[in-house]
């Protein structure tokens, strides 16, 4: 079974560059505290490793 990860947005895209917007954005994020989850894959991985300072992760069993 594929691992998941719990995304949840923690500040705030105003004030970020563009590609940071549309990255939480494709990550599938609209305003502070939202959550969603996705498997545990590398374009995944990416998209976090570059907005990391805007998000929290947690893996989900």
């Amino acid at each position: 079974m594929a691992k998941k990860l719990k995304v949840t947005q923690t500040k705030s895209i105003i004030g970020q560059k563009w590609d940071m917007k549309l990255t939480v954005k494709a990550l599938g994020l609209h305003r502070i505290r939202h959550t969603v989850v996705h498997n545990d894959t590398p374009q995944i991985r990416g998209m976090i490793n570059k907005v990391s300072h805007l998000i929290t992760v947690e893996e989900v069993k």
